[in-house]
C-alpha cells in the first residue's frame, strides 16, 4: 500500500491521487503539484543543508543540486517502489521515464505540504531523500550536476569538444563561445567528466 512506501497517510486521499495522475490520464493531473513540489523541494534541502552544514555558498549549491536532481529524485522513486502506483493513460504505454519518476516525487512533497503543513514535507524529504546522509553521499556524475546548475543559473548554451591526443582525450567545455574548462582522461566519458568536474569548481566553488 502506498501509505507505507511513503511513510505517510493522505488525510485529503484525492491530493494523492492527483499527485500520481499523469496527464496522459486526466487534466486532473499532477503538473500544478509538481510545480509548487520543486520549489519547496529546493527550499527544505537548502534549509537543512545551512542549518547543518559550514559549507560555504558554492559548495552548498552543488551538494543541493544533487538531492533535487532528476537522478536522484529517480533513484528515490525506485526504491519506494511506486511505479505500479502511478496513475497513467494508454499513451504512456507503461514507460515511466526519470523525468516523470522526479515529477511525481515532487507533487508528493507538494500535496504532504498541502495535506500537512511544512513540517510533514519536511521529514518526508530528509527520510525519504536520505538528506541526512549528505556527509557521506558522492555523485561522480559531474556533466549531470554541471548542466542543471548552469541552466538554474545562466542563460547560455554549453557543448564539450573532445578530441584524443596521442593515447588521450582532451575535453573543452563551453558557456555560448567562452572556453570554461579543460579536462584530460584516457577515454572520452572520463576526460568530460574531469572538464566538467573542472568547471564546477571554477563557476560555484571556488
Amino acid at each position: 500500500m502506498i501509505d507505507k512506501k511513503i511513510d505517510y497517510v493522505f488525510k485529503d486521499r484525492a491530493l494523492l491521487k492527483r499527485a500520481l495522475t499523469h496527464p496522459s490520464k486526466s487534466k486532473d493531473n499532477y503538473q500544478r503539484l509538481e510545480f509548487l513540489g520543486d520549489s519547496i523541494l529546493n527550499f527544505l534541502v537548502g534549509e537543512y543543508l545551512f542549518k547543518n552544514s559550514d559549507k560555504q555558498e558554492g559548495e552548498l549549491t552543488v551538494l543541493r543540486s544533487n538531492y533535487v536532481s532528476e537522478n536522484h529524485l529517480a533513484e528515490c522513486f525506485d526504491k519506494m517502489d511506486l511505479s505500479e502506483d502511478v496513475i497513467a493513460g494508454k499513451s504512456l504505454n507503461k514507460e515511466i521515464t526519470s523525468a516523470i519518476k522526479g515529477d511525481i516525487i515532487e507533487s508528493i512533497i507538494a500535496g504532504i505540504y498541502l495535506d500537512s503543513g511544512l513540517e510533514e514535507a519536511k521529514r518526508f524529504i530528509v527520510e525519504k531523500l536520505d538528506i541526512e546522509n549528505f556527509e557521506s553521499a558522492k555523485n561522480e556524475n559531474y556533466k549531470s550536476q554541471l548542466q542543471e546548475l548552469v541552466q538554474a543559473n545562466f542563460k547560455c548554451s554549453i557543448k564539450y569538444e573532445t578530441n584524443k591526443i596521442e593515447d588521450y582525450f582532451e575535453a573543452k567545455f563551453y558557456m555560448d563561445d567562452d572556453c570554461i574548462a579543460t579536462g584530460y582522461g584516457k577515454d572520452k566519458t572520463k576526460a568530460e567528466q574531469n572538464c566538467a568536474y573542472v568547471a564546477l569548481n571554477k563557476l560555484f566553488v571556488d
